[in-house]
């Protein structure tokens, strides 16, 4: 037993959809146009706050802690020294400040600091120089990388140094933790920068895929309104030279020449607002806009008979067993009417037809004429736009569409389209 896609159960096409996009192309465009919004707003909104907080956080940290080691120091305690350790306490938090401008600089001062801290307060002792800490984050979250790694290395290697020379005896556990603490500090930086150019990357994919979808659908309602447009103008054009030339003569044909111009623009009128509707809504319809079905294979013939009145024999021949789906009947269609509507206005063309066939795996479409095949071919130029539209859209269903001048005069247009796919659920 074979199926259709259109032919499954609500159900099982369901689940088929949820396959292809287990969220939904809504859902999922939804959801991460809110949460990029309301990221760009959180940014927007805490940026003072990402700015202040290190500063006032080292500052409620390292300043009161050397102020206790000032209270709490004896006197053997040069004074110099507490003045320094308090001195080195406000440099780093403040030099912050200019974190987000200078986060190169910032991280060498606040290194340079954290090392003198270390090397002034080893006997004394006290809690580690958190504002090195945010200078590193900030460092590289801002691209700053070199900056922290070089100035952070270069600092605690002439730490080592200096308190070697000095004769400081520091334990090996305290270097070991020392060392662990900053690769963890980096570590946390460069995570946050990943972080950060993962968002970023996903933020410039979706505006790029804003901007594709809204050029795609310029280009179809451009399309659209070209095919309209140019079918029922033409049809007008035509039928107003015929009332022209019978107006006196013959005002009885002149009169069905005008019945057909009002007809056709009374269509015209419709399915170009059709469109415009659709540019308009800001949902998914516009208030006012007439609901007009898209056309399909049904309308075929009325279209081979309008052509037929402009005095072009046009015959159809439609060997379809069963209607195509929905899209494929509209570029079928809108393929016929452009072919037509060509065939009229470039070929001097007395008959043409129109045959339509189906395969196993695709759906095709005619269009031949016995006009001037070179002044048809001539459409091919840069300036043409009916074939190009005409092969867009067999290409946006996995079609293809050719264009030819037999030997023996006259233009064919050929466009096969793809069958929907078949499921075996036997």
């Amino acid at each position: 037993m074979r199926a259709t896609a259109a032919d499954l159960p609500a159900d099982t096409a369901a689940v088929r959809a949820r396959a292809e996009h287990p969220f939904g192309r809504e859902h999922w465009d939804g959801h991460w146009d809110g949460h990029w919004d309301n990221a760009a707003a959180h940014v927007r909104s805490s940026a003072g706050f990402r700015l202040w907080m290190p500063v006032l956080l080292s500052l409620v940290t390292q300043v009161p802690a050397a102020l206790v080691r000032w209270r709490l120091a004896d006197a053997s305690t040069e004074p110099v020294v507490l003045w320094l350790g308090l001195g080195i306490a406000l440099v780093g938090p403040l030099a912050l400040i200019g974190a987000r401008r200078f986060p190169g600089p910032v991280v060498a001062v606040s290194a340079a600091a954290a090392s003198v801290d270390l090397l002034v307060t080893s006997e004394i002792g006290g809690p580690p120089y958190v504002a090195l800490a945010f200078a590193i984050v900030g460092a590289i979250v801002r691209g700053a990388r070199i900056w922290a790694w070089v100035s952070v290395g270069v600092a605690w290697v002439a730490t080592l140094g200096i308190a070697a020379s000095l004769g400081l005896t520091w334990q090996p556990l305290r270097i070991a933790a020392i060392t662990l603490g900053i690769l963890v500090v980096m570590g946390v930086g460069e995570g946050i920068r990943s972080r950060k150019e993962r968002f970023d990357t996903l933020g410039r994919e979706l505006a790029e895929r804003r901007r594709s979808e809204v050029q795609a659908e310029r280009v179809r309602i451009a399309r659209e309104l070209h095919d309209v447009l140019a079918h029922s103008l033409s049809q007008i054009n035509v039928q107003a030279g015929v009332g022209l030339h019978l107006a006196e003569k013959h005002p009885d044909k002149a009169a069905a020449a005008l019945a057909s111009i009002k007809e056709a623009s009374k269509t015209a009128l419709d399915e170009v607002r059709s469109v415009l509707g659709v540019l308009r809504a800001e949902g998914a319809t516009a208030p006012g806009a007439p609901l007009v079905p898209e056309p399909d294979l049904a309308r075929l013939p009325s279209l081979v008979a309008s052509f037929s009145a402009q005095g072009i024999t046009v015959t159809l021949d439609n060997a379809l067993t069963a209607p195509p789906p929905a899209a494929v009947q509209l570029a079928l269609f809108r393929i016929a009417q452009e072919a037509l509507t060509n065939v009229s206005r470039h070929s001097a063309a007395h008959s043409a037809s129109v045959t339509i066939s189906q395969t196993a795996t695709s759906y095709n479409i005619d269009v031949r004429d016995d006009g001037h095949g070179s002044a048809t071919a001539g459409m091919t130029g840069a300036g043409g736009r009916g074939l190009l539209g005409m092969r867009e859209r067999a290409e946006l269903l996995g079609g293809t569409l050719v264009t030819r001048s037999p030997p023996g005069g006259g233009f064919t247009v050929t466009a096969s389209i793809p069958a929907p796919r078949t499921i075996d659920l036997s």
